[in-house]
């Protein structure tokens, strides 16, 4: 039963800090490092750097800024397309680093599942955030981001304290992605030619047969 729950503890790490990292990169590795430092979890050996005080330091002001362009409207959409190439590979590294030093067959595959469900979030969240911008008030906007701020904490919190319940609600979750990315995907094709259709010009109606 022992083996069982530390095979748990680690999947549920594992998916949690790539799950967040798509969403959120810098909540998430700032909440960790604060949960290791303080005591609360243990982090693995390859992921023991997050609890360094200048790597928590760093994240906190990175989420500080994501914190304040996230909820602009137009300006989180630039931030999410830049943090394409950012927010994946750092969900696979993170994933590869909980597992720790079990197995190389292991932590590849680690990375390679942490790093699609890293995209499969950052893909939700910038296609939802660039469908939510449509709408002329920044109310949703705002709601949105600090509901996915308030998801990546408690999200990892829940990872480590309760696994089992992490792990039901990641199937839950990837379940929902697999529903909502091609409606996601269908809205952006419809939004861009719309906006293709506002930029070509009209042609002239051709004159009258006389």
């Amino acid at each position: 039963m022992e083996q069982v729950n530390e095979i748990t503890n680690i999947i549920a790490l594992t998916m949690g800090a790539a799950w967040a990292a798509g969403i959120n990169l810098y909540a998430a590795i700032a909440t960790l490092g604060i949960l290791g430092v303080t005591g609360n979890m243990t982090l693995p050996p390859d992921l023991q750097i997050l609890a360094n005080p200048l790597v928590i330091g760093a994240a906190c002001l990175m989420f500080a800024v994501e914190f304040v362009a996230d909820k602009m409207p137009g300006v989180d959409t630039g931030w999410d397309t830049i943090h394409t190439f950012i927010r994946i590979p750092a969900g696979a590294l993170l994933a590869a680093g909980a597992v720790g030093d079990i197995n190389p067959a292991v932590s590849l595959a680690a990375a390679l599942l942490g790093g699609t469900l890293a995209a499969g979030t950052h893909g939700a969240k910038a296609g939802s955030r660039l469908l939510i911008n449509t709408s002329p008030e920044p109310f949703t906007n705002w709601t949105a981001s600090i509901v996915e701020d308030i998801m990546v904490i408690g999200g990892i919190w829940t990872a480590v304290n309760h696994p089992w319940l992490f792990i039901v609600m990641l199937v839950l979750f990837i379940l929902l992605l697999i529903w909502l990315l091609p409606k996601l995907w269908r809205g952006i094709k419809m939004l861009a030619a719309k906006i293709k259709q506002l930029f070509t010009p009209r042609q002239a109606p051709p004159p009258p047969i006389t």
